[in-house]
């Protein structure tokens, strides 16, 4: 066999594959292991959603391809949801692109902007496929700190020459995986440091609508100018629970959308139709009391988690959105790694290392909500018990 593409050597292998792998060996050893980790909504998307997707695809004329750009009729309730939502006009036939899951188009992203020798602006704590996409691209990752209480970049620490090689930026908020959030007057400062600074803004929003106590959650696309130099991406994987559709949306700036385009349609060949269908009776019909009925579930889990901190040896703010609590180690003699294997080993409760995140994230773990209130109750019993035993 001929040895692997050198990108290769650059590219580790996916945390969340590693982990889950380590996850199935112990299963395997007959240990009942309670996953805190991944964040795939465990609740079903709205029943109508469902019922769009059977009725589409009992269509015959649905099962050819669908389009590189996807369907008319999907981009524009996509505009029409940032019209509405957020006030934001955009043209569905130039500043929407539909796609597989927001993941593959925030790599992708890199693939069209990046060169060997141009750098991604990256926050140490943040999604990883913003640094696997650089990776993958051949660029360079800077680490922009983010830190505690807000978890906001300092651009100002940026330095100039880095800065003269940068091309894309990353920001997501509300955050993964601390639960942060940001005002419009931070997107407008974002705004204009990319003109200033002629970089892209990469802004991922798929946790818009999993918010709590009251929070309203933005988009960077409403700041001055954010079309002239932003791209956002909008995900039903969380909005909806849609997870498994892999359905999503980069809205945004022509230019941008244009070579996201030239790089997917090499690529992929889109969704199948009624998938597109699904999505727009998603986005079209299901209403606030909906989402807030979802939230509602998800704020309880969280609520349960924050009261049983003490007790497991972790600290956090209290997120007012997104599906997870950051949780800081206050043991002084473990790390977040370190924790998160003792609580594997010992009480077979998998958390996601804070590491995964980013330099940043050494001294945290994440912890997802997307678990039966009963699962979350047994799993939070037994770290009591392995953490008082210790």
């Amino acid at each position: 066999m001929p040895k692997p593409a050198n990108r290769l050597s650059s590219l580790p292998p996916y945390p969340f594959a590693l982990l889950n792998q380590r996850i199935r060996e112990l299963n395997a050893q007959g240990h009942d292991v309670i996953s805190l980790d991944i964040g795939s909504p465990d609740l079903p998307p709205p029943d109508a959603v469902i019922e769009a997707l059977y009725q589409s695809a009992c269509n015959p004329d649905h099962h050819g391809y669908a389009g590189y750009r996807g369907t008319s009729e999907f981009r524009a309730a996509i505009a029409d949801y940032y019209r509405k939502r957020f006030g934001v006009e955009v043209d569905p036939n130039s500043q929407v692109l539909p796609l597989l899951g927001s993941k593959e188009g925030i790599v992708n992203l890199s693939l069209a902007y990046l060169d060997r020798g141009d750098v991604a602006l990256v926050p140490d704590i943040g999604y990883p496929s913003y640094s696997m996409g650089v990776y993958l691209a051949g660029g360079d990752v800077h680490w922009v700190p983010l830190r505690e209480p807000d978890y906001l970049p300092d651009l100002a620490g940026v330095p100039t020459d880095v800065l003269q090689r940068a091309r894309l930026i990353w920001v997501n908020y509300p955050n993964n995986p601390t639960g942060a959030t940001a005002d419009l007057s931070f997107y407008q400062r974002l705004v204009d440091f990319c003109r200033e600074h002629d970089i892209l803004l990469a802004s991922d929003n798929p946790y818009e609508e999993v918010t709590y106590d009251g929070y309203r959650a933005g988009s960077a696309l409403q700041a001055k100018g954010a079309l002239d130099v932003a791209v956002e991406f909008m995900s039903f994987s969380k909005t909806y629970n849609m997870a498994g559709w892999r359905l999503g949306a980069a809205v945004g700036n022509a230019d941008a959308i244009k070579n996201l385009l030239q790089v997917k349609s090499n690529v992929d060949s889109g969704h199948f139709h009624a998938v597109y269908d699904a999505g727009i009776t998603a986005i079209e019909t299901t209403d606030h009391a909906w989402i807030e009925a979802r939230n509602a579930v998800y704020r309880s889990r969280r609520d349960t988690v924050l009261a049983a901190l003490p007790e497991i040896g972790l600290k956090a703010q209290t997120p007012k959105a997104s599906l997870y609590v950051w949780g800081r180690v206050e043991d002084d003699d473990w790390d977040g790694a370190q924790y998160a294997e003792q609580s594997l080993v010992n009480a077979h409760v998998s958390f996601a290392p804070g590491m995964i995140y980013g330099p940043g994230g050494g001294q945290y773990v994440r912890i997802s909500l997307c678990l039966k209130e009963d699962r979350l109750k047994q799993a939070l019993e037994r770290l009591k018990v392995w953490y008082a035993k210790r």
